[in-house]
C-alpha cells in the first residue's frame, strides 16, 4: 500500500520513482513533490529551503512509525513554511497558472500601484 500526504501544495509519497517515472512504495524512502499545480514563481533558493524543511522534519520523525498520520503533520509544516515564504515574498503567484485562486490569502499590493 502507497502511504501518502496530498495539500494544496506539498505532496509526499513513501515510495521511489522508477526509471519510468513511476512511484514504487518504499519504507525507507520519502519523495516529495512541491507546488505540482505551478502556483508559485519559484527560484533555486527558496526551492532548498523548501527541501531543507523537509529534511529537517523527516529526521525529526526518525524512528517513529511511518504512518500516513505522520505523513500528514510533515506536509502540513511544509505548507505553513510555503505560507511564509510567500508573505516573505520569496516566492510568488504564477499568474499564468492554470487556475490563480490565491489559495495562499491575496497577493501583496506595494503601495502606489493601486
Amino acid at each position: 500500500m502507497l502511504l501518502k500526504s496530498t495539500t494544496r501544495h506539498i505532496r509526499i509519497f513513501a515510495a521511489e520513482i522508477d526509471r519510468d517515472g513511476e512511484l514504487v512504495p518504499s519504507n525507507q524512502v520519502l519523495t516529495l513533490d512541491v507546488d505540482p499545480d505551478n502556483e508559485f514563481n519559484w527560484n533555486e533558493d527558496a526551492l532548498r529551503k523548501v527541501y531543507h524543511k523537509f529534511d529537517e522534519q523527516v529526521e525529526a520523525y526518525s524512528g517513529a512509525d511511518l504512518t500516513d498520520y505522520n505523513l500528514r503533520r510533515i506536509g502540513s509544516v511544509l505548507e505553513h513554511f510555503l505560507r511564509s515564504l510567500l508573505q516573505k515574498g520569496e516566492i510568488s503567484y504564477n499568474l499564468s497558472a492554470r487556475v490563480t485562486n490565491y489559495s495562499m490569502g491575496l497577493p501583496q499590493v506595494a503601495p502606489g500601484n493601486q
